[in-house]
């Protein structure tokens, strides 16, 4: 297959794959607003991840409305040898998109009708546009971040499924030294004509063809809690096993109620931030021997999932969940 070979392109293994919650990085509730100051936060532990070293600041754009110059730093040393590890991110839409997507229908298909092709295009001008702000705040920190968009890079679907998803700019990104930030997209479907390739799917692909070290997922909330956060008697559910079936347990904290251990497994809502979906989705990636972390951003805790210090052992201080293969 052709994603295989992609995938076999590089070089090195990847360190980490990280997927930047909507959530975590934008204002739910605010249309198409940033939260600069955990995403300033998030990139800046992202660097402490991935470079060793000193870095210099990217970013020599203007930024719109300002008078200032960009200044361009003069003394690069090109002798200068900088350790960085191999990441990739990918960023959900938050508050960017879903508004689009959600008033046009794109994600239903039908270029035919006026209103989904329009649709189709403002979904990308609004995900697009998160991704180059996500970039820009990577590029500051030193992060050589370079944006990829699916629907640009030739990926499609089938029913909404990854029909096409050629890894070799990814993976060529990555042996030059760059951290490719994806992110959901519009894309063309061969049988709906269009539709939503969600981060989560793209997650998915990414970590079955390139098998990164371990996963990173960044949210508002500290983790995946046994009913939602909100409620005073929830509870952080710290560590949970994956079965080579797919099929899962919680191993902490002990669940002394059978029957609560039961509740949560087959619990067909998902009222609890996502519960189900989160656990099912780290699932099929522990599946590959893979460890998941989910955990809230801009957190000590966070950084220390990031830079893959919880791969021998979980501090009991340490608080998010951790999702792995039952040994």
């Amino acid at each position: 297959m052709e994603q295989q070979h992609a995938a076999s392109a590089a070089a090195k293994p990847i360190r980490c794959i990280v997927k930047l919650g909507g959530s975590a990085i934008t204002c739910k509730n605010e249309l198409e607003t940033i939260n600069e100051e955990d995403l300033m936060v998030v990139s800046s532990q992202l660097r402490q991840a991935i470079i060793s070293g000193s870095c210099h600041g990217m970013d020599w754009s203007k930024r719109p409305g300002s008078l200032e110059i960009p200044r361009v730093i003069d003394d690069f040393n090109d002798k200068e040898v900088t350790d960085s590890k191999k990441f990739i991110v990918v960023h959900g839409a938050g508050s960017f998109g879903h508004f689009q997507a959600s008033k046009s229908g794109v994600h239903k298909g039908d270029l035919s009708r006026p209103l989904v092709k329009a649709g189709f295009v403002a979904t990308r001008i609004s995900v697009t546009s998160l991704n180059l702000e996500i970039v820009r705040a990577l590029a500051k920190e030193g992060i050589p971040s370079i944006g990829m968009s699916p629907f640009s890079c030739g990926w499609s679907t089938r029913e909404r499924n990854i029909a096409v998803a050629d890894l070799s700019t990814v993976a060529k990104a990555i042996d030059n030294g760059f951290v490719p930030v994806l992110h959901g997209d519009a894309v063309l479907d061969t049988s709906l004509d269009c539709t939503i390739l969600s981060g989560d799917v793209i997650i998915r692909h990414l970590v079955a063809e390139l098998k990164p070290d371990y996963v990173v997922f960044l949210t508002d909330v500290f983790g995946v809690y046994d009913r939602p956060p909100t409620e005073p008697d929830s509870v952080l559910l710290r560590e949970i096993a994956v079965r080579e079936d797919g099929s899962w347990f919680v191993v902490k904290p002990e669940l002394q109620d059978m029957n609560r251990q039961v509740e949560i497994t087959v619990a067909a809502h998902d009222t609890t931030g996502g519960m189900v979906t989160k656990i099912s989705e780290a699932a099929m990636i522990a599946k590959h021997a893979i460890d998941v972390y989910i955990v809230k951003a801009a957190t000590d805790h966070s950084l220390k999932a990031l830079r893959g210090d919880l791969k021998e052992n979980i501090p009991d201080d340490w608080l998010g969940t951790v999702i792995r293969l039952a040994k």
